[in-house]
């Protein structure tokens, strides 16, 4: 690594001299090191934001705060009440994913030995969906 900083000029020849204590040395390479880093971690943060910048619209900040809500993403409601293979949610309808959520709801019922946690996300899924359809018939009156 001293020979690499020593070729970019990033560390004196006369740093590396035999005169210089190691710990010097060592000092330098991890500031280097660290200013390196930093750098590529501020590159990094000014992509991210410019990228969400450009990604931003009202319906992804609609979607976005409704995601924040539930805590569930569009995309993982739908697997766990299997509406995903039938395309698009709003082409489901709503009393679809009402006898999906049924039936989901009794097979994990606690007092049948099932999952109080898995009804919990399957309650979620079914209220994400929910705003989701809500949210798009709101659109569509509007238009």
């Amino acid at each position: 690594m001293v020979s690499a900083l020593l070729a970019t000029g990033q560390l004196s020849a006369d740093t590396h001299s035999a005169s210089q204590s190691a710990p010097r040395i060592l000092t330098q390479v991890v500031i280097v090191g660290s200013q390196i880093i930093g750098r590529a971690f501020v590159e990094a943060y000014k992509n991210v934001s410019n990228a969400a910048r450009a990604n931003g619209g009202a319906a992804g900040r609609a979607a976005d705060a409704a995601t924040l809500r539930t805590g569930m993403s569009i995309d993982e409601a739908e697997l766990i009440l299997n509406v995903k293979k039938a395309g698009d949610v709003h082409a489901v309808g709503r009393d679809e994913i009402l006898k999906r959520y049924d039936h989901l709801f009794k097979a994990n019922d606690p007092a049948n030995g099932g999952s109080f946690y898995l009804q919990s996300k399957i309650v979620r899924a079914k209220e994400r969906l929910e705003m989701e359809l809500d949210r798009h018939q709101n659109q569509q009156q509007q238009q």
